[in-house]
């Protein structure tokens, strides 16, 4: 197998660094760039105006913005959002969906539950009366709910699409390590179309999704932060030597060098194995293996990285003029929707056992 871009992502890639060289925004003032450049489309069926591309051209878009430590919301829109609804959302509501992401439109998933890192078993109801569901249930840590022209939301009974203004959806602030915004949701008897419910499989694929795209922008957000790091090592000088000539400084970004390829390596496998068509059973079952790996990676690694990143850069690390905080404040944030370290030690020696 052969983890390294193809023709399509290589280009999808050239397009985003052509992106971040234009322009100096890194947060939504960059938005409308990105939708004018067309990356928001290179996932959507052809029939809706897009390429037809699929997770892994998604990936590199993810993991090219996050080496700029870029703050937007590709991720929640394309990996959060679009990935799972290609597979799941009815003819009907992709002729809505698909082509107002194509002209800048936000979606978001609300994949936590208080206490309950991307619930298997989610609280939040659905029920279905007549041609409409009802919601009731309580959502937490959604990032861009308010910007969201749609919410995913999985209930017991499946995954239901939400428009943000939905009469008894109720959003509250809730405070982020980048300062994005970030949202609890409640759903007090709200009601949707009924074929805005979608099938409880996808909750599975939605999950999936998820952590390779989460996977994706970890990928990039460390990769970021070495270079930034190796960079300031080399060119600053302590006692008339450049710090990397020191012997406890080159150790330490040696380390952090083979963190970031172990989890280039773990974001690649996971994302290369998940885009395979028609995967068998035996092939599901590695793909599962995989994510676990990467989601428990990117939880007990990347902040641990970014914390030593910040060591090495000493006080300057810490100054917000200096871009260091974007990439270490996005990192604590991936880890947290994760479920942090331990979670996903128990999902993966769970899942170890259970073989």
């Amino acid at each position: 197998m052969d983890f390294d871009y193809d023709e399509s992502q290589d280009a999808v890639a050239e397009v985003v660094v052509n992106l971040l060289e234009r322009d100096s925004a890194r947060d939504m003032a960059l938005w409308p760039a990105l939708v004018d450049s067309g990356l928001l489309i290179v996932a959507l069926p052809e029939r809706f105006g897009g390429d037809g591309l699929g997770l892994l051209e998604v990936s590199a878009l993810l993991t090219e913005l996050a080496t700029d430590a870029a703050e937007l919301p590709a991720l929640a829109t394309l990996g959060l959002g679009v990935l799972p609804l290609l597979r799941t959302a009815p003819d009907t509501l992709a002729e809505r969906i698909f082509p107002a992401v194509a002209e800048g439109a936000v979606l978001t998933a609300a994949l936590n539950e208080p206490g309950a890192p991307f619930a298997p078993k989610p609280a939040t109801t659905a029920v279905t009366e007549g041609d409409r569901v009802r919601l009731r249930g309580h959502k937490v840590a959604v990032p861009y709910a308010a910007q969201a022209k749609w919410l995913l939301v999985p209930t017991d009974s499946g995954i239901a699409v939400v428009e943000a203004d939905t009469p008894g959806t109720t959003l509250t602030p809730s405070p982020a390590s980048t300062g994005m915004p970030e949202f609890s949701v409640r759903f007090e008897d709200a009601r949707i179309p009924a074929d805005h419910l979608l099938p409880s499989a996808g909750l599975a694929d939605l999950h999936r999704s998820a952590v390779a795209c989460l996977g994706a922008v970890a990928d990039g957000l460390l990769k970021g932060a070495l270079t930034l790091t190796a960079e300031h090592v080399r060119t600053r000088h302590q006692f008339g030597r450049p710090l990397a000539e020191f012997q406890a400084v080159a150790q330490q970004i040696a380390d952090l060098y083979v963190t970031s390829r172990t989890l280039h390596v773990a974001a690649a496998s996971a994302n290369w194995a998940l885009a395979q068509p028609d995967p068998s059973p035996e092939l599901r079952a590695r793909v599962d293996d995989d994510l676990d790996v990467l989601a428990y990676t990117v939880a007990a690694d990347l902040p641990a990285a970014m914390q030593k990143c910040h060591h090495l850069h000493g006080g300057i690390g810490v100054d917000v003029t200096h871009p260091l905080h974007r990439y270490y404040s996005q990192a604590k944030d991936i880890a947290r929707w994760l479920g942090g370290a331990s979670f996903r030690l128990d999902r993966l020696g769970a899942r170890c056992s259970s073989t």
